[in-house]
């Protein structure tokens, strides 16, 4: 392909030959003086170098002087027709001025805001492990390596070869789509996108993760051709992008909303890039203005939908947590009288053992039958209440129902049994003042006993149950306690503290 460029001796002399990037083959220039003298260069593609101009190369003319009135480039095999369309002469490299300087810095700043969003993540990834932090991290880094290898800042830092940079752009365009394809798929919540379109996500990130290496490794494959139909190749993965978000936005996905104004520039350059790139006669136009505008917009967004999704998490698993437990205390809990049942006292008999509880009493109501019997099961139910108020629970003492009119005292210090024996005589004093109309006074009978070391729930029990059938049978309204010497201060050696 042939370029000519006519010299205007009135304008300073050009220097350099700008142009887009692209895989060529080689570069060729001629120098032509009025006179007819030549002067020719040629670069190999390898030996480029890059310009300060963001995505261009440069090369030195050959000689120009006064005399010169034209230059000839001829660039062999160039793989994109924005490097000729986009090529010119100037007298010096790109960033010359405090404009283009002011351009940079306002890079670099971008460059800074994308850094941020890769903190953000780590801390969010640390409290929530979902892998739509780990994507976004990826499109993060991905846009940030996309300014540097596309703007003059690659330059000024490294200054690597063009077609290094070529290739580079190729790769990280096709991590960009193929990291911001995955945000989309893992980041939208489940249920809000149609599962044929989440299914195609992934394959459409591999497909551009595909297309780009392929691209970057063989340049000069289908040399004509091969420019526009790897930009068209991406059209399948940009039309299902588009249609998951809509179909999302549809579907009522608050993600989607964020993902949809975040990327809109981002489409919009696709777009751009898509038409202008496949239909023969348009000019190229690769948007990067846009580009950059898009990039703001996609950290913006993207990064206060991450920040939105992370606080809607955790606010429904703080909800399926307080759900949880409140369920467990409801299946700790007797619906009746409030006390905790037998399930809550298995549970945590361990813990109250090493708290100290170390005495257990079973306390049962007598001849509760003829109360309901007699006066039927609300006046019964009304009765249980009142006996779960007077053995209501304090800092040495838990409170259960185990079930019908039998309930367990779990007590600790050394005024336990005491604490026990007020809790039964009051029964009678709290049911006749709460359940007026009973003809007798509603009493109780209890047995209490003590743990003998490490040992479970089920042996005092059953030696409390003991005690208690044995008031039972003694005439009832009475308490049996049963104490190992080794912790009951007034009983003698080996004999049992027997307290009628």
């Amino acid at each position: 392909m042939l370029l000519r460029f006519d010299i205007d001796a009135a304008e300073p002399l050009p220097r350099y030959l700008l142009s887009r990037r692209s895989a060529l083959d080689a570069v060729h220039l001629l120098a032509i003086d009025r006179d007819g003298a030549i002067r020719r260069a040629s670069v190999a593609a390898a030996a480029l170098p890059s310009s300060m101009a963001g995505g261009y190369f440069k090369t030195p003319l050959p000689g120009v002087t006064r005399a010169t009135r034209q230059i000839v480039v001829a660039v062999d095999l160039p793989s994109h027709r924005m490097t000729l369309e986009r090529a010119y002469l100037a007298p010096e490299d790109a960033v010359g001025g405090t404009a283009d300087m002011r351009f940079l810095i306002i890079l670099a700043g971008l460059g800074g805001m994308l850094v941020m969003p890769l903190f953000f993540n780590a801390a969010f990834y640390r409290a929530l492990r979902e892998p739509f932090v780990l994507w976004h991290s990826v499109l993060a880094l991905s846009l940030l390596m996309t300014i540097l290898v596309s703007s003059g800042l690659s330059v000024m830092f490294f200054d690597p070869p063009a077609m290094t940079l070529n290739w580079m752009t190729a790769l990280i365009f096709g991590m960009t789509i193929g990291s911001g394809t995955m945000f989309t798929y893992s980041f939208i919540e489940p249920g809000l996108m149609h599962p044929l379109l989440r299914r195609l996500l992934p394959y459409c990130a591999a497909w551009a993760i595909v297309l780009s290496t392929f691209h970057a490794a063989f340049p000069f494959v289908a040399r004509p051709v091969q420019s526009t139909a790897y930009t068209a190749a991406f059209a399948p993965v940009l039309a299902v992008f588009i249609m998951s978000v809509i179909d999302a936005l549809r579907r009522g996905s608050r993600a989607a909303k964020f993902q949809a104004v975040g990327y809109m520039p981002m489409v919009l350059v696709a777009l751009i890039r898509l038409v202008t790139g496949v239909i023969p006669w348009s000019h190229s136009f690769d948007a990067m203005i846009l580009f950059y505008v898009g990039c703001i917009c996609e950290v913006l967004f993207t990064t206060l939908g991450m920040a939105d999704r992370f606080v809607t998490i955790k606010r429904e698993r703080d909800r399926a947590r307080s759900e949880a437990e409140l369920l467990e205390r409801l299946s700790e809990t007797d619906p009746l009288t409030g006390l905790l049942n037998r399930r809550a006292i298995e549970q945590q008999f361990e813990q109250l053992q090493a708290e100290g509880f170390a005495t257990l009493a079973v306390v049962d109501l007598d001849n509760f039958k003829a109360i309901n019997d007699v006066n039927g099961h609300a006046v019964g139910d009304a009765v249980l209440k009142a006996v779960a108020k007077a053995l209501q629970a304090g800092p040495g003492v838990r409170a259960y129902r185990f079930g019908g009119e039998e309930f367990v005292l779990l007590l600790r210090g050394d005024d336990a049994e005491v604490q026990a024996e007020l809790r039964r005589q009051a029964i009678p004093v709290v049911v006749a003042s709460t359940v007026p109309g009973l003809e007798r006074a509603v009493t109780a009978s209890m047995g209490v006993t003590n743990f003998l070391g490490d040992e479970g729930l089920e042996k005092p029990y059953e030696r409390a149950d003991q005690l208690l059938y044995a008031a039972k049978r003694a005439g009832r309204n009475q308490t049996r306690s049963a104490i190992q010497p080794s912790l009951a201060r007034d009983a003698p050696p080996g004999v049992p503290a027997m307290v009628a």
